[in-house]
């Protein structure tokens, strides 16, 4: 192993950045994607994904040149998002960047919790039906499963650092594969016993559906708010890319390991939001695994498999979060044994292997993780929040930043057709982020006239 010029040792390569990359980019989101679908109809739909495919590409291949500035070869290593941010724009923009990562980072955190959740509470209500039939009152609380989740992740977030969570991500990676092709599997079987391709050119019809016409407008809006969400991975481009050895240089590996990881993603996003429409039509459900109660060992099968892959995920958002705050503390207070003392504890069973923490690690993330447990708690809407998510972070973290960062550092001309380009990219990002967040912001308001505080039921 090759000390690299900063002092540290990398290991990543381009399989294990797509791994990450895989694991970032497909996630809850994907299981949304029929509902989004549908609430655009057969032509809308397949194009806004694979629009969002080629946006989030490009803006990625764009961030990839700032990670060393201002050379993108040869230039200092930003070894996070924030330091590309402040080398290439200066201060004033840190916090606003900031601002959008982490609470990006830390709400779609909340938002996997919820999810696992939901997979956990639809294995349970299957195993319901099977063993007292079909026409069983089934329902399921899922405080239980949201503890659960949290205590499996209190117990992760103990790895140091995301390049000590790789496994983590090739797993995560492995099992985003197996409940895709579950969900994938079971609309296809649905469209082929109902012998007919459902849905409509443009998406759920006011009059047959009994939605408003508002309603129909805030759901397509919140739609682009879910696809948003489920293609963004910029947040942690630059993390990802800090892991990687040279050569050959970061900006290439990444941009090979982005095309893979997107292309991989669009591929299964295409085929499971317009096959799940297919098979649903405009009564596509939020989460398209909850559309299914058969084969009951299948659809077990698959929800076990979103809850491997999100314990994994999961970590992947929160270690960027951790190694940021504990930056901070520690340049802050750099002499306090609290933060500073590092206690070994010897595994049992293995004579060589232990376990190396401090006390604020041990303490700060477990009660970092509670925290987004009870938020998660308190705001147990899937669709809803994963589309405000996906239009709070899709404007400045995909493209805003990305664009204007690259201008700055090849010196782009004002005026020109490149900088035109960039322009109106970055415009139509905004549009797009603002109707996004009137549509999720729209629904959750809904949601709440009839939620209860602490109590999920599925």
């Amino acid at each position: 192993m090759e000390v690299e010029d900063d002092g540290r040792i990398r290991t990543g390569t381009v399989w294990t950045a797509t791994a990450h990359a895989i694991t970032a980019v497909i996630g809850s989101g994907v299981l949304s994607l029929t509902w989004s679908v549908a609430q655009m109809g057969w032509i809308l739909g397949p194009l806004v994904l694979i629009g969002f495919a080629f946006i989030t590409y490009y803006s990625a291949t764009l961030l990839s040149d700032c990670y060393r500035s201002p050379d993108p070869v040869r230039g200092r290593r930003n070894h996070t998002y924030m330091e590309v941010v402040r080398a290439c724009l200066g201060a004033r923009d840190v916090l606003v960047c900031g601002i959008a990562q982490y609470a990006m980072l830390w709400g779609t955190m909340v938002g996997y919790t919820i999810t696992a959740a939901t997979s956990m509470m639809s294995v349970k209500r299957s195993n319901c039906y099977r063993e007292k039939g079909e026409n069983a009152k089934c329902g399921v609380s899922g405080n239980l499963y949201l503890i659960i989740f949290g205590v499996i992740e209190i117990i992760l977030s103990q790895f140091p650092n995301l390049e000590k969570v790789t496994f983590l991500s090739v797993i995560a990676a492995a099992m985003s594969f197996t409940y895709s092709f579950i969900g994938l599997y079971l609309c296809i079987v649905k469209v082929i016993s109902h012998h007919e391709i459902r849905g409509s050119l443009t998406g759920i019809k006011i009059e047959m559906n009994n939605v408003s016409a508002s309603t129909k407008v805030w759901n397509a809006f919140q739609a682009l708010g879910n696809i948003a969400f489920a293609y963004t991975y910029a947040m942690l481009l630059i993390e990802i890319q800090d892991t990687l050895k040279s050569p050959p240089p970061e900006n290439k590996t990444m941009k090979k390991a982005t095309m893979y990881g997107i292309g991989i993603t669009t591929l299964f996003y295409v085929s499971l939001g317009c096959v799940g429409y297919a098979a649903f039509g405009n009564d596509a459900p939020g989460n398209v695994l909850t559309g299914f109660r058969e084969p009951f060992w299948l659809v077990d099968i698959a929800n076990f498999a979103v809850i491997i892959h999100l314990s994994g995920a999961y970590q992947v958002y929160a270690q960027p979060i951790f190694a940021f705050y504990e930056k901070w503390l520690a340049l802050r207070w750099p002499t306090t044994g609290f933060l500073h003392t590092v206690y070994t504890l010897r595994l049992p069973l293995s004579k060589a292997r232990s376990i190396q923490f401090t006390l604020s690690k041990l303490l700060l993330r477990t009660v970092f993780v509670v925290f987004t447990t009870l938020v998660a708690m308190m705001l147990p809407f899937f669709n809803s929040v994963v589309g405000l998510l996906g239009s709070i972070a899709f404007w400045p973290l995909t493209i805003y930043l990305p664009v204007r960062m690259y201008m700055a550092q090849a010196k782009i001309k004002g005026g020109s057709r490149k900088w035109m380009v960039l322009q109106s990219l970055s415009m139509f990002g905004l549009v797009v982020s603002l109707v996004a967040a009137v549509g999720s912001v729209a629904d959750i308001a809904e949601h709440l006239k009839h939620a209860k505080l602490f109590k999920i039921e599925f």
